[in-house]
Parts: structure tokens; sequence; C-alpha cells
């Protein structure tokens, strides 16, 4: 049986508590949610919608405002991770990976995980990537597996081209783990 403990100096959260920013949470604490009145089904719904709208976008959210600081004020990530509670190489890459998509070339159909797999590829690769990923609905798991395939095979089509003639065959095939669909592997990938 668990028993209550009177001495604890953390304050049991109200159903108005506030952050550390002192932002007034609905309901419930920064590490919980509570409603403040009974919902119907589709206040509910509306408030798991706006709750998986802020955590699909979190990263997008705070990468950019760390450009803006850096850009505006010169500030470092040491004073972003104070005032976010990220450690500083989380922060960097939330950073790097903005900095990397331009507003119009993030696709909100896809995770900020799709787009930092690509983070690191040249722009057309990022967007034909991109293209497939959304196409085909790949999972992050799945973007990375056809990432790995498409080097796999520019790899082999890089060696068959020093190979005698006779022993080249047709550009490798990649089948995509979501719909099992078939295309070409391209070199340039």
């Amino acid at each position: 049986m668990a028993t209550t403990r009177t001495d604890n100096p953390i304050p049991r959260p109200t159903t108005h508590s506030r952050s550390r920013a002192g932002v007034a949470l609905q309901g419930g604490s920064p590490v919980s949610w509570a409603p403040k009145k009974e919902l119907e089904v589709s206040e509910w719904a509306a408030v798991g919608r706006r709750i998986g709208a802020i955590g699909r976008s979190i990263q997008w959210l705070l990468g950019d405002w760390i450009m803006y600081g850096n850009a505006k004020f010169g500030e470092r990530y040491s004073r972003a991770s104070k005032i976010t509670g990220y450690d500083t190489q989380t922060l960097m890459n939330m950073v790097y990976v903005a900095s990397r998509f331009t507003t119009s070339r993030r696709r909100e159909v896809l995770s900020w995980s799709h787009h930092e797999t690509l983070a690191a590829l040249e722009v057309e690769e990022q967007d034909d990537w991109l293209d497939e990923a959304e196409r085909h609905h790949w999972s992050v798991s799945d973007l990375r597996t056809m990432l790995r395939l498409a080097r796999k095979a520019s790899r082999g089509s890089e060696a068959a081209i020093e190979a005698p003639e006779d022993t080249l065959a047709a550009s490798p095939m990649l089948r995509c783990p979501h719909c099992g669909e078939e295309f070409a592997a391209e070199s340039e990938r």
C-alpha cells in the first residue's frame, strides 16, 4: 500500500497549475493533462487534435525560434537550453534540420523525423525522397530502409561501371516496404 508523504517539497499540481514559464496549463501539470470541466466527445477530440499538432511541430517551432534568436540577438544554445529545458545538442539538431528545409519545403503530412533523415542530402535529393515518402506513405523506418537500399544499389552500379560490359545488368530494383511497388534505383540517389 502506498503511503503519502507530507514532507514532500514538490507542490502537488492543482487544476490551474503553472509551468516554469508561468503559462497556465489546462487542468494539469507540465507532465499531465486534465480537463477543467467534463467534455463532450467533440471537445475531447478537438483537444487531442491540438495536442497532436503541437507534438508534431515542436521541433520545427523550436528550431525556427532559436534561428530567430541567433540572428536577432546573437543568442547561444546554452541560453536556449536553459529556457527550454532541452539539451544543447538536441537544440542544435533542431536548428540544423529547420535550416535545411525552408518553410515552403516542409511536408505537413510527413514527420519532422522524415525531414531529419534527409537533412544532410542536397535540396533536390531531399525533395525527391520527400515525394517518394509522401506518395508511398513511408514510415521513418521505411524511408531509412529505402535510403540504405538506394545507397547500396548505387555502390553496386558504380562497381558495375568498371565491370566487363557483358556483366552489366539493368538498374537494380528497389521495393517499397510499405506497398511493395518496385522502382529502379537511380545512381544519383
